[in-house]
Order: C-alpha cells, then sequence, then structure tokens
C-alpha cells in the first residue's frame, strides 16, 4: 500500500472518533450515569446507548465501568479489581455478582466488533485459518517443516509459525522460516513484532520470511533490514534445493 493513501485512510478514522474517544474526559461521570440509568427503571443496554452517545467501545467501557463497580463496593477479603480479575469476569459474566450489571456487560460484549473477547477470539481464529493455509502450501510444494508446536515441544520458547527443514530461496534471499500474519502491516505494528519476535527467529535460525496476508505499507518492504524479506503472499518465484544435485532449481508456485 502507497505511504499516501495510508495516511489518508489513518486521517479518516481520526476524523470519525478523535473527538469520541478521549476517554479520559468521560471517566468521571460513566458510573454515575450508569447507575442513574439503571436505578430509574431504564430498558436493558443503558452501557451500550452510553457508548455510542460518547463514541466509545461498549466492551472498554463496559470494563470501566466494571472496575468502578468494584472498587466501590469491595468487601473486606475480596479479591481486588486487578487487571487479571476483571478480564476473568469480562469473559464469563456469570461471576459477576450483581446480575444487572453481569447483563449489561454481556451485551456489551456481545455487540461490540472492535474490541473484546469475542473479537479476540475472531482475531485468533483467522490467524489460525491463515497458519493452515500456509502450512497447506508448503506441504503441496513437498518442503519438509517443523511446526510451532513440534519447536515447543523441543523447547524453543519463540518459534515461527514454520522451521524449515531445507531452506529454499526468493529473489535470491535464504529463507528458513515463514511467519504467517492475517493482519495489515503498518509501521508501528511491524516494529513491534520485529523487536519481540522476528529478531530472536534470525538469532536462531537465521534469515526468514514474513506474510502480511492482509497486505502491508510500501515503507516496510524498502527498509534495509538483511534478516527478513515482506511479502503479502506465499511467493510464487520460490528456489528449492535438490538434495541430489549440486545446483538448487527454480519452483514456479
Amino acid at each position: 500500500m502507497k505511504v499516501e493513501v495510508y495516511n489518508e485512510i489513518l486521517k479518516e478514522i481520526k476524523s470519525f472518533s478523535g473527538s469520541g474517544r478521549k476517554y479520559t474526559k468521560h471517566l468521571q461521570d460513566k458510573f454515575p450515569r450508569y447507575t442513574s440509568a439503571i436505578e430509574a427503571g431504564e430498558d436493558v443496554g443503558v452501557m451500550l446507548r452510553l457508548a455510542e452517545e460518547i463514541d466509545l467501545s461498549p466492551a472498554l467501557l463496559a470494563r470501566m465501568i466494571l472496575e468502578k463497580f468494584y472498587e466501590k463496593h469491595s468487601e473486606e477479603g475480596a479479591e481486588p479489581a486487578t487487571k487479571s480479575f476483571l478480564t476473568k469476569l469480562m469473559k464469563d459474566t456469570t461471576l459477576i455478582k450483581d446480575k444487572d450489571l453481569a447483563y449489561e456487560i454481556y451485551l456489551c460484549v456481545v455487540y461490540d466488533d472492535q474490541y473484546g473477547a469475542i473479537t479476540d477470539c475472531v482475531k485468533h481464529s483467522l490467524g489460525q485459518e491463515y497458519e493452515f493455509r500456509l502450512q497447506r502450501m508448503v506441504k503441496d510444494l513437498n518442503i519438509p517443516f517443523r511446526d510451532e508446536e513440534h519447536l515447543r515441544r523441543h523447547g524453543y520458547d519463540k518459534t515461527p509459525d514454520i522451521k524449515l527443514e531445507i531452506p529454499f530461496a526468493v529473489d535470491g534471499f535464504v529463507v528458513n522460516w515463514i511467519e504467517s500474519k492475517a493482519l495489515f502491516g503498518d509501521e508501528e505494528g511491524h516494529n513491534t513484532y520485529f523487536k519481540d519476535q522476528y529478531l530472536s527467529y534470525w538469532n536462531r535460525f537465521g534469515p526468514g520470511l514474513v506474510i502480511y496476508w492482509l497486505g502491508f505499507i510500501e515503507t516496510l518492504e524498502l527498509r534495509t533490514e538483511k534478516c527478513i524479506i515482506i511479502r503479502e503472499d506465499f511467493p510464487t518465484n520460490i528456489t528449492l534445493m535438490d538434495p541430489t544435485s549440486i545446483e538448487p532449481h527454480p519452483v514456479t508456485v
């Protein structure tokens, strides 16, 4: 994707949601507005309506109100409203002691398509789908490899999705491993992955290939990193090493 197009998309997103996503401005009044609405006997979906009014993620608003609720109603000896505790309640609202609050939280989680446990499940499923797709492509070429599960059983803590038993080359670049990302690659996300994952793979296994299946900003491809190459699909011009021959031979996928 061209940088100009990417920046224009970001500009549109910020202009659409910038005024409504100043979270700190609303922290003081969210919980009182929710409790007063419940006490007034308003129909269910109070949090959803509040979230729409202030242009905030329903699940994020629900988490904020949940935290305020447990801070206000904390009992001696009760579990503190830690991040892990709140996450547990967001995933299983039956654990919330107030039944009205529990149902409101449940609705926010169900109806939020941008944030929360259900969205995380969708992202995880999509990621697995593309990993299986990648494995199928490599298998179809009869290229031996090890997957994450095998590598972890053998003591590797940070592992790529595929570790090739026999490297191949793409445009003269030797590939020892492949990482599948079912998302769009931007500068911020790529920098995080590069620091936390790709460098570790390179240190252990050598240079590799990263596939951003939903595309990536063009500046990533222009970077001078020598440990990875980036593509938005499985390469069609790979060169395989033939164990029976001294010379490698090209393969068109």
